[in-house]
């Protein structure tokens, strides 16, 4: 849940509190489960509506690519050209990421973090399999697009 929250919302704290809520909810909302996906998608579902909900609510402010996670890699990450080139291909992903709409930003989460099927995603997000297809599809370009920009900017 938390990886479906933050990433629509790409702040840690307002994902933590999204994923709180998304557990209040589907508490609640136990009674009314239908069964029709699997009590994961379901979850998901509520997860992804409440973060839009928060994300929406937020409008105003906006995440700098600085306060992006990044990931360490052993002995590499010592080396300052490394790190450069790592921030900034960080920088670009976070840049493109922000640059999808809400949609297709989670499509990309719960598909590539997630490893959900492209039927789950459908029932999460409440759209149809060919619709999160399309969306991967270009999501997966704009982040190779933006990737290759940064490599070309390297060279």
């Amino acid at each position: 849940m938390f990886r479906v929250t933050y990433g629509v919302l790409r702040d840690r704290g307002l994902a933590e509190d999204a994923v709180q809520e998304t557990m209040i909810r589907a508490w609640r909302g136990l009674d009314g489960f239908r069964g029709d996906a699997s009590e994961r998608t379901w979850v998901l579902r509520i997860a992804h509506h409440t973060a839009v909900s928060a994300l929406r609510r937020r409008r105003d402010r906006s995440t700098a690519p600085e306060d992006l996670p990044s990931e360490h890699h052993g002995d590499r990450s010592a080396d300052p050209a490394v790190r450069a080139a790592g921030r900034a291909d960080l920088a670009a992903v976070g840049a493109a990421l922000n640059d999808l709409d809400e949609t297709s930003r989670s499509i990309v989460v719960l598909r590539e973090v997630e490893g959900l099927s492209y039927q789950q995603i459908a029932d999460a997000l409440g759209v149809n399999v060919p619709t999160v297809k399309t969306r991967l599809l270009r999501a997966r370009r704009t982040l190779q697009a933006a990737l290759g920009s940064v490599e070309e900017d390297r060279a």
